[in-house]
């Protein structure tokens, strides 16, 4: 009886055929990564827009988007040009962030313009940590990291957590607005001296609902080639040229506050 499975195992193996799947590929798309963010803390204020295009399914390679012109413009006429300083990455050191004033993103990307307006987003401080053990076994690691939430306008939040992993969170204040809350992380990983790093940026409305379907489509997805795909998510770049050759990213410009504990 073992000769015979053993036989048909092997008959079932040499049965095998490899299979190749022809994916449809669509056209190349502009991708923008335009999250412009600062830290009082930083002394230096460079800010990078990364440009590149969209790869086939099974292409592991980056295409970066050269030669492109990038700038932002300021309502009050304040005009900021970022250079390339490597493949598809541009780079300006001037560019400051005031409140409740309107940036405008413009890129020119192989005869096209792509546009966004945003305003710069305050975030709060930081305060203290707090951790104990949780999970099924008592055995992970629980944070709590407190601040005060203004009360004085509607408030939206991205904590990210950074140990050998990092973690992304994204918070309103729907139901704390005014009081001091905290954003939770745990982390199975996490062992006593590990310095830990927690994040929060300051986000908008806009921003919050389009990281909020990404995180929900990332969720659900279990990825591969046979899987239904996800519907498209845009940002706010718009491609003023030829508006069905919409871009894939976002533009914004936030307030990061930073803080770094010792897990004990």
């Amino acid at each position: 009886m073992k000769k015979i499975f053993l036989i048909f195992i092997i008959v079932f193996i040499s049965c095998e055929e490899v299979v190749d799947v022809e994916l449809k590929e669509s056209e190349p798309r502009l991708v923008i990564e335009a999250s412009l963010l600062w830290d009082e803390e930083r002394e230096e204020n460079l800010q990078f827009i990364k440009l590149s295009s969209t790869a086939p399914y099974f292409n592991e390679e980056i295409s970066p988007a050269t030669g492109a012109s990038v700038k932002i413009i300021t309502e009050t006429g304040e005009e900021y040009l970022f250079r390339e300083v490597s493949d598809g990455l541009y780079q300006n050191d001037e560019i400051v962030a005031v409140q409740d004033i309107d940036y405008h993103l413009e890129i020119v990307y192989q005869n096209e313009l792509y546009t966004a307006t945003e305003q710069f987003v305050l975030t709060p401080t930081l305060q203290f940590v707090e951790q104990e053990l949780g999970g099924f076994s008592d055995d992970e690691y629980e944070f709590k990291v407190y601040y005060e939430d203004p009360a004085e306008r509607a408030n939206f939040y991205l904590f990210r957590y950074l140990n050998e992993r990092y973690y992304l969170q994204i918070y309103n204040d729907e139901f704390t607005n005014g009081n001091q809350t905290f954003a939770f992380f745990s982390d199975e990983d996490a062992t006593p001296g590990d310095l830990v790093i927690f994040e929060v940026q300051g986000i908008s409305q806009q921003f919050y609902e389009y990281m909020f379907i990404l995180r929900s489509q990332a969720g659900n997805a279990n990825g591969g080639p046979f899987q239904t795909q996800p519907s498209i998510v845009r940002g706010n770049i718009v491609n003023q040229t030829n508006p069905d050759n919409f871009p894939f990213g976002y533009f914004r410009l936030s307030e990061v506050d930073v803080l770094a504990y010792e897990v004990e």
